[in-house]
């Protein structure tokens, strides 16, 4: 008789790298777990894969003289705006046999308690990822919820030929905004994203950019013209070239200035820069990341799966802003 198979993708013993006749105990792990935004903004929970909220502007500022003893006349009664979004549901899984969880393998890397660690940091950066990739909403049973820029319309500096993507209320839906012609970030970009936000009662105070988006910025700031940096510090040991920026304050207001790793994932996801009031932005889960406890037990292996859901809330994007079409890789991508 042929005996079966393991299942597929069962982690055994001898792949292992790991185990204690290969490896010293000492696991180095690099692996970038910051995750800006969502570290950034409020988390609540609902109940509800379809969650909706409603947004209401403030008249513009108008003339205001009335005649003396006049009888009163009423303004008309604006409905405020009702907005939504769709969960989406992530998970990571691993499958490892009994002999590999059993046996005494350095550091303990593909055992089940670092697994389970491992993949709710993966999970974690997945979140990040899908807040920044210009991916629309869908609804329906592969549910997806739109992403900070399918949202920001007002606040927006693009490049030749960009769009806005935003979101309808006649579909429900957010739509993803078109690509233009990319060009590289400037102080003058900055600034007129800042001064929209400002004339729309934005209070912008973080701005999230890949990491060469970052390199750069440090370059603007070294500018004569505007703050040049100290070069020659000594910390009693020697000399320290201190060449960093993390906060600009101009015209209208301070910005904190933070590197994303997860936006260097691709020239698509590194091209936007996201100028943030963190009080306009939530992050539901309807599940919130945990352990699947209800994995049923089949053949000789420990199964395991981190399970989320959730959506992104966008409280008013007139409190957002974006610099899109920026070479966000490097000089020319």
């Amino acid at each position: 008789e042929s005996a079966m198979g393991a299942v597929t993708n069962t982690f055994i013993s001898t792949q292992a790298v790991g185990n204690r006749e290969a490896l010293s105990d000492v696991v180095s792990r690099i692996t970038p777990e910051d995750t800006p935004i969502y570290s950034l903004i409020e988390k609540e929970s609902f109940e509800t894969t379809h969650p909706e909220w409603t947004v209401d502007d403030l008249a513009a500022p108008a003339a205001n003289i009335q005649l003396e003893g006049d009888d009163y006349t009423f303004d008309a009664t604006t409905p405020p705006t009702r907005l939504g979004n769709y969960t989406q549901i992530m998970r990571k899984s691993w499958i490892i046999s009994n002999t590999q969880e059993t046996v005494d393998e350095a550091g303990n890397v593909q055992k089940r308690k670092y697994q389970k660690l491992k993949k709710g940091v993966e999970l974690r950066k997945d979140v990040e990822l899908a807040i920044v990739t210009p991916n629309a909403s869908v609804s329906g049973a592969t549910r997806e919820f739109g992403s900070l820029p399918t949202w920001i319309t007002t606040n927006v500096s693009r490049g030749s030929g960009g769009t806005n993507g935003g979101f309808s209320s006649v579909t429900g839906l957010t739509t993803a905004p078109g690509a233009g012609t990319q060009r590289a970030f400037t102080k003058t970009i900055m600034d007129a994203v800042a001064k929209s936000g400002y004339e729309s009662g934005a209070n912008f105070r973080h701005l999230v950019v890949s990491p060469y988006v970052k390199s750069v910025f440090v370059a603007l700031m070294s500018d004569s013209a505007i703050a040049p940096f100290r070069y020659n510090v000594s910390d009693g040991s020697g000399n320290t070239i201190i060449a960093n920026a993390d906060y600009y304050e101009g015209p209208f207001g301070k910005l904190m200035v933070h590197p994303n790793r997860v936006m260097s994932s691709s020239a698509t996801t590194a091209r936007n820069a996201y100028f943030l009031d963190v009080e306009m932005l939530e992050f539901l889960w309807l599940r919130k990341i945990q352990e699947d406890k209800d994995l049923a037990k089949t053949g000789d292996a420990d199964k395991g799966v981190i399970i989320g859901e959730g959506t992104l809330k966008v409280k008013n994007e007139k409190g957002l802003g974006v610099a899109a079409d920026l070479y966000g890789l490097t000089s020319g991508t």
